[in-house]
């Protein structure tokens, strides 16, 4: 099944702590129904010393489910996402709220 939520897009926190904010999707893990989102669901770790890397508290973003978050529209509000079949046979995702094409 194609991806609504993909690499790249812009999107809306709609449930948590972290309700409201808004980051691009930086990873997608399919198996999981997770995604990375820049800037938001900030956790902190700690981590061990390496050689490569200092030790200490470190914060980073924690995996958030794809339920829990909706790609934003042109309009700034969040929008579901349908695809759509082109005259060439190509498939497009859609916004519902504004039937604006998502992928240019």
């Amino acid at each position: 099944m194609a991806a609504k939520i993909r690499k790249g897009d812009t999107v809306i926190v709609l449930t948590g702590r972290d309700k409201g904010r808004t980051g691009e999707v930086f990873e997608v893990r399919p198996s999981d129904n997770k995604a990375l989102v820049r800037g938001v669901n900030i956790v902190k770790r700690h981590q061990k010393q390496t050689q490569a890397q200092e030790g200490g508290i470190v914060s980073k973003e924690a995996p958030i489910h794809l339920s829990n978050i909706a790609i934003v529209g042109k309009d700034g509000k969040p929008t579901r996402v349908g695809f759509k079949i082109q005259a060439d046979g190509k498939k497009v995702r859609v916004a519902k709220r504004s039937g604006a094409e998502i992928d240019g």
